[in-house]
């Protein structure tokens, strides 16, 4: 879906992702004051890390769809399509170069990233809406959406109004976001750094898990979705690294350090 501006086409999918980017920085923006940083780093950091996480996110995409792009290698460059989870190794990627190369905290930086990330994700998914896809089984609930004839997967030509898994998404990332905004100042005193983005990975890892099992024509690995493998080992791994950071934390403190809280 798009309108004419002028002499430019506004494609809406596009135009939803740029303002997921914008929002992205203006919140990491915020929160590298809040933890002391220098928030222009930001601008550096973006030149390599948007395009790794464009690369990775078309990636992941183009190997989803991999029957598509095979028959039609012309279209692995330049078509529509992103997943989000070749996005966030992309741009992980790219946050571990930029650091290591100015002697940055990695960790501390993945955290100032992890809430405006997640925000993006929230607006992004409705670029899913306006191209009609992301949607889920067909129902009869009052919240449907319809799905033009054009855009139904096959074997679902009758139905006109599926789950909208894009808005289910959307809504659950924008909650995420308000707990890891809440989590870094409520908490701040006993979070280490990391911490949040660990805290994001959880939350992320756990909706996509739940949500991918109602999406018909997933890519499946093992008959389970491949979404689901790597969403249940994102939540496995920060809920381990959490707890063991935090109690390796309590174990090492010294007897005479503890008995001043006595």
């Amino acid at each position: 879906m798009s309108f004419e501006l002028g002499p430019f086409t506004i494609h809406l999918y596009g135009l939803m992702l740029a303002l997921g980017a914008l929002a992205a920085v203006a919140v990491a923006y915020v929160e590298a004051k809040r933890c002391g940083e220098d928030p222009e780093q930001l601008f550096n950091m973006a030149l390599i890390v948007i395009p790794l996480g464009v690369v990775g996110a078309r990636a992941y995409h183009v190997i989803d769809r991999w029957d598509f792009y095979s028959a039609n290698p012309s279209q692995i460059i330049g078509g529509e399509g992103l997943g989000i989870f070749g996005a966030v190794a992309g741009g992980a990627l790219g946050v571990i170069i930029y650091t290591a190369w100015k002697g940055l905290s990695t960790l501390r930086w993945c955290d100032i990233l992890a809430p405006g990330l997640i925000l993006a994700q929230s607006i992004g998914r409705w670029g899913n809406y306006f191209n009609q896809e992301l949607y889920g089984y067909p129902t009869d609930l009052p919240w449907g959406i319809p799905i033009d004839l054009e855009n139904r997967l096959p074997g679902f030509e009758e139905f006109t109004h599926f789950h909208p898994m894009f808005f289910y998404e959307s809504s659950l990332n924008f909650l995420g976001f308000i707990v890891l905004m809440t989590a870094g100042r409520r908490f701040k005193d006993r979070l280490k750094d990391g911490d949040i983005m660990l805290i994001y990975f959880i939350w992320y890892g756990v909706v996509r898990f739940i949500l991918e099992g109602f999406k018909p024509e997933v890519w499946t690995l093992g008959g389970v979705p491949t979404a689901r493998w790597i969403a249940g080992a994102a939540v496995l791994i920060g809920v381990a690294l959490l707890w063991y950071r935090h109690r390796a934390g309590e174990i090492r403190i010294p007897k005479s350090e503890t008995s001043l809280d006595k």
